[in-house]
């Protein structure tokens, strides 16, 4: 993790919200709708800001619905936004096309949530690894692309001789690490992992989390780290974003975000992680949300957290909060922050 993380704004969190120096990622103002007929839009990702400086990693949690995969795959491209920008090295990505656009995907890559079906099973694993390196030219030679294939399953702690295998051979916890190979493949800047343990066993989280990050050690890379476990996102991201409603709630440092969260809808998640003392984990307070989380289709006027809050008032049902900064690093969308 990058360690010297410093905060960089800009008024009223309407622009990105990122590290000191030259971002490598600014998300400024995305939005994606989609429409579900009747006249409805279901708002996944609404006025999103952020920015992540080369070699961080900035984690992004919330509940099942709450828009962070959408938000990752926009910012890919894998969607078309509905507004806002999203720009990578100061370019903006959605006016990309032809060339400029392939050359960008050279730079961003992507490691999808599910293992099982993110891989083509009709494909050997040396053809599944070695998609990006033909789709741009990088492999001279077949004895090149060979090569190359055996040294990045070497890298994420498979052997050569896996390379002709297919997917139905491996465990969950391998076919990850297949995903991370063919996402190392054309030597990305940044990569997107989208809740890249949520399908695997305690035991094997641990360790794919650990071989990314020394895989970011190694490679300088930045990731935008998508996950519900608020734990594994400690241990890895040096910011950590809360979303809830398609909308970001609050942003800070891991470690200031962990011991003084903002914002209710974080006390509650932070709340629900089991410590590892019987005594402190019996005595512990936690919060209960009531209700469910309302639908993106209607969401509540004024404060999208309200309907859910202990501390809502009268103000929270009028008037949407401000994504502010409550105190220097630390950002949150509450009235009462």
């Amino acid at each position: 993790m990058n360690a010297t993380t410093a905060t960089k704004v800009s008024v009223g969190g309407i622009g990105p919200i990122g590290a000191s120096g030259s971002p490598l990622l600014e998300v400024d103002r995305l939005s994606k709708f989609f429409p579900v007929g009747g006249g409805q839009t279901l708002k996944a990702v609404n006025d999103l800001s952020f920015a992540v400086g080369k070699g961080e990693t900035l984690g992004v949690v919330g509940e099942s619905g709450c828009g962070k995969s959408t938000a990752g795959r926009t910012i890919m491209r894998l969607y078309e936004p509905t507004a806002g920008e999203t720009r990578f090295n100061g370019k903006n990505i959605y006016r990309l096309k032809g060339a400029d656009l392939k050359a960008l995907r050279r730079e961003m890559a992507m490691i999808f949530q599910d293992p099982y079906a993110s891989l083509n099973p009709r494909f050997s694993i040396a053809d599944i690894i070695a998609e990006p390196l033909d789709i741009h030219g990088i492999a001279g030679s077949s004895k090149e692309r060979k090569r190359k294939v055996e040294e990045l399953l070497e890298r994420v702690g498979l052997r050569s001789e896996h390379a002709s295998r297919y997917p139905h051979e491996f465990s969950g916890g391998q076919r990850q690490r297949i995903g991370i190979a063919r996402a190392l493949a054309a030597n990305p800047k940044f990569i997107v992992c989208d809740e890249p343990i949520s399908a695997l066993d305690v035991s094997i989280q641990a360790q794919v989390v650990n071989l990314l990050q020394e895989l970011q050690r190694s490679l300088g890379l930045t990731y935008l780290f998508i996950a519900h476990d608020l734990s594994m996102v400690k241990h890895i991201s040096d910011r950590v974003a809360v979303m809830y409603l398609g909308k970001m709630v609050e942003l800070a440092e891991s470690s200031e975000l962990y011991a003084n969260p903002k914002h209710p809808y974080t006390q509650a998640l932070l709340s629900a992680i089991p410590i590892p003392d019987p005594e402190v984990e019996a005595s512990k307070e936690r919060i209960v949300l009531s209700g469910d989380l309302p639908s993106p289709i209607d969401p509540p006027s004024g404060c999208p957290f309200r309907t859910r809050c202990p501390f809502a008032t009268e103000k929270c049902a009028a008037e949407a909060p401000e994504f502010r900064q409550v105190k220097d690093g630390h950002w949150a969308a509450c009235h009462y922050a």
